[in-house]
């Protein structure tokens, strides 16, 4: 073989391991709506708003999906996923550890060992701002069913780390805390007269049983010292708003129907936050 084309050899073969670990890198970077963001054992996916340049920090929600959903499945919801370009958000789906979230009072089958939930959310935070332009005192923690239940769970240990709360048809499992580390927070919750499925005053599952929508609300109330100051007139929806001397909002929005969540309801939650002189 001549020197020259030994050498053109050489070239090509550094010129495509060069490429593959292009691709190998891009791959492992091109995380989002289509595409889990590994952290550890657990991941998330993240859509943005249509035109977004990338570098410019927007807010972000962040979505924990109901019993043995995924994040991919919540990324197949148009309608919330749309919610990215309506708010000028990022819009990220938390995925569970197991089939449900593991947090305190689910019942024994829905558990599995060693699942720290609190520590996945604090890894996603990190990451999340880490690896994208994201606003991190514009974070808002949502979620449907047993994933509202998880938002109630941050709401009462995570606080700090998020500028509002919307859980939708779902609270803690029973009993519900006496008290939260967090103390006041910004909390919206949404939740059917006639939900079957979690009722608005519980119901039992195995040997556990879920939390009384009224008495979660009230725990939050005490904390603040939260005072009533009206009832919305959001066209549908039965609002009964309070705040606290910080400026913090609790509200509990009730709608005539079942287990069920609107993608609007989280979009006008989104909008309060961004106008609370609390947040």
């Amino acid at each position: 073989m001549t020197g020259s084309r030994f050498l053109s050899r050489i070239g090509a073969t550094l010129i495509s391991a060069i490429s593959l670990a292009a691709i190998a890198g891009s791959g492992a970077e091109a995380c989002g709506r289509e595409a889990d963001c590994v952290i550890g054992e657990r991941s998330y996916r993240i859509a943005f708003p249509e035109g977004h340049d990338g570098t410019t920090p927007i807010g972000a929600i962040v979505f924990a999906h109901g019993y043995r959903g995924t994040a991919g499945g919540v990324m197949r919801n148009k309608a919330l996923t749309a919610l990215a370009s309506e708010l000028g958000v990022a819009f990220i789906a938390a995925q569970a550890g197991g089939p449900d979230w593991n947090i305190p009072g689910a019942p024994n089958h829905h558990a599995l060992e060693g699942i720290d939930e609190l520590a996945y959310f604090d890894a996603l935070i990190e990451d999340v701002t880490a690896r994208f332009a994201i606003d991190r005192t514009r974070l808002v923690a949502s979620g449907f069913s047993s994933g509202a239940m998880m938002v109630w769970h941050l709401a009462c240990y995570r606080g700090a780390g998020f500028k509002g709360f919307i859980p939708m048809s779902g609270t803690f499992w029973a009993p519900v805390p006496e008290t939260c580390p967090s103390g006041p927070v910004n909390l919206i919750h949404y939740h059917g007269t006639e939900d079957p499925v979690v009722p608005l005053s519980g119901r039992r599952i195995g040997e556990a049983r879920q939390g009384d929508v009224f008495e979660a609300v009230a725990l939050i109330a005490r904390l603040g010292h939260y005072r009533p100051v009206g009832t919305g007139q959001t066209p549908g929806l039965d609002c009964a708003r309070q705040t606290d001397g910080g400026g913090k909002l609790l509200e509990l929005c009730l709608f005539a129907g079942k287990h069920r969540m609107k993608a609007s309801h989280l979009a006008r939650a989104w909008r309060i936050f961004e106008t609370s002189r609390g947040g």
